[in-house]
Order: structure tokens, then sequence, then C-alpha cells
């Protein structure tokens, strides 16, 4: 079996291989709070391709459109560390690190409490901290990490490498593929991003900050169906 991997081809779609499950889930607002509601079921594969474009027949997966439309899917992101350019919020004993560039606009960051970022400010109310580090860890993007102040470790939901199609029915589009797990990204020019637990990757093909998700599917209205 290969190595769990995804491969961006130039101008082309993401070639993931290792035998790496897929789902969709459907972004939901139910007691109060964003979750996940499970979607269709996909066809598995050991090597399969993502849709880059946008506008694939067959989403999530790659028909090859691509070439037909002249997609120009050149990477922009910076493939610094997230913890040397990500900003930083001091809690109660934890710090928030947030890149804004890299937010899904998924809306786990907010909960029924309040966002991460006030739920930080009053971390020191137990209840406050929890609600900050579930709104933290919920991101599926990335954007928001949180490390204890003392072992310096990240708090980090655990996920087995897998990829999560995602949904979003409330502002009525298809949202980014969402990377688990610590896939490495290896860019078309052979450059691997920093792993991380978790990324979300454009497939709507209008981000601004390629390969990564900057939530312009809705802003484009992305449909995949």
């Amino acid at each position: 079996m290969s190595e769990c991997r995804i491969k961006i081809i130039k101008n082309g779609p993401y070639i993931v291989t290792g035998n790496v499950p897929i789902e969709e889930k459907l972004i939901v607002f139910e007691n109060a709070n964003y979750a996940y509601a499970n979607g269709r079921e996909l066809p598995q594969a050991e090597t399969y391709a993502l849709c880059r474009c946008g506008h694939s027949k067959n989403m999530p997966f790659c028909d090859g459109f691509h070439a037909f439309i002249g997609f120009d899917g050149a990477e922009v992101a910076s493939k610094e560390k997230f913890m040397d350019c990500a900003k930083q919020y001091g809690g109660s004993d934890f710090i928030l690190y947030d890149q804004e560039n890299l937010c899904a606009f998924a809306r786990f960051c907010h909960r029924s409490t309040g966002d991460a970022w006030s739920l930080t400010e009053d971390s020191d109310d137990p209840l406050c901290k929890v609600e900050a580090i579930r709104a933290a860890c919920d991101c599926p993007a990335g954007r928001l990490v949180v490390k204890d102040k003392f072992s310096e470790n990240e708090i980090e939901p655990e996920y087995e490498k897998s990829i999560v199609i995602i949904q979003d029915p409330e502002n009525q589009c298809g949202g980014p593929i969402w990377v688990r797990g610590g896939i490495p990204i290896e860019s078309a020019d052979g450059l691997v991003y920093e792993v991380r637990n978790r990324v979300t990757l454009c497939r709507c093909g209008q981000s601004k900050n390629k390969p990564f998700c900057d939530a312009a599917h809705i802003t484009t209205e992305f449909h995949d169906s």
C-alpha cells in the first residue's frame, strides 16, 4: 500500500494516494451550535483524484474538465510554519493562535456562549476556557490552534487520516475539502506544506490562497451538485 499523501497537479486535481477514506459532511445548526451531519456515501479507492477547478460533473472527483476551461491553479499560499505567522491571544493558561487567511467560514469558532476570541479573554472562567478550546479545535481549516502555556503542547482533536467533503446548506453552497490527521500535501513544485492535523483545501477554484480555502466558495456561490 502506498503512503497516504495528497499531490497537487499543476493546474489540475489533487491526487490522493494511500487508501485514504473519504466521506461527506453537512454543516448544520442544532442545539444552538454548529455541528456536522452525515452526507452522501462516497466511493472509496486506493488512489483517487479530487476536483480543484470547481467545474467537474462528477463532484467531488475530477473528470478532466480543468483542461477545457484553462484552469489556473497557481499556488500562492505561504509555506511558512503556522506558528511563525499566526497572531497570538493570551488565555488563562493557554494561547490561542490565529492565522486569518486560512478561514473557511465554517463558523465553528462561534459558540452559543461566545466566539473563540472573547471566550479566550474570559477563560479565567472554567466554562469559558472549555468553550474557547472547543471553538478552536472544531475549526476544520486549522485557522485556530490552542497551545498549553506550561507544557507548550498543542491541544488538538484526534483524527485518523481521512478526507471530508464539506457541504454548507445554510449558505447554499459546497464547502472545502477537509484534510484530517496529518496527511502530507505536496505542491505542484514538489515541496511539501507543513503537515498539520487539520486543513481545508479549495475545491471551488476561486481561492486567493490556493491550495487552501479562503471561503471563496461562499462569495462565488459554488455549487457542486
